[in-house]
């Protein structure tokens, strides 16, 4: 069982999914890799985040950036959005990543952002648990 599914749209971005990684290593929080593209692989999107046992979905993408949104129209958990910056600076998924229809949220997080999203995926596991707040507590008083 995983508590966080990262799910990224291509192999290229699989640079932020470490960086994401690397913090739920760091929080002890176990999760699942996955390489998947919603305009390539749409099935295979939809069978992993409705198969998948986690609390918590990061949706790394590039370009129109539409895995998250795609993600988070086929799943009632919270989906973390991770812009990638590939053309346009990012800007072009970073926009597409935050502009959801109203009823299909995403949460955004800064462009390249692996570490922020795997961040805010602890906050939101820590919610129900105790040992992870504290450990919040203790990262955050390290950040000075």
């Amino acid at each position: 069982m995983v508590d966080v599914l990262i799910i990224a749209g291509g192999s290229s971005d699989k640079r932020i999914a470490d960086d994401a990684a690397a913090v739920l290593k760091e929080f002890g929080v176990d999760f699942d890799f996955q390489v998947a593209s919603a305009h390539r692989n749409p099935e295979k999107v939809e069978s992993i985040v409705k198969n998948t046992d986690a609390k918590v979905i990061i949706a790394i993408a590039g370009l129109s950036a539409a895995l998250p949104g795609f993600i988070a129209s086929r799943v009632t958990l919270p989906v973390i959005g991770v812009p990638v910056n590939v053309k346009l600076a990012g800007l072009d998924a970073l926009l597409s990543t935050m502009q959801m229809p109203s009823g299909v949220p995403v949460a955004a997080v800064s462009i390249d952002g692996g570490k922020n999203a795997a961040i805010l995926a602890v906050e939101i596991l820590a919610t129900g648990n105790a040992a992870l707040r504290e450990k919040l507590a203790k990262f955050r008083g390290s950040q000075k």
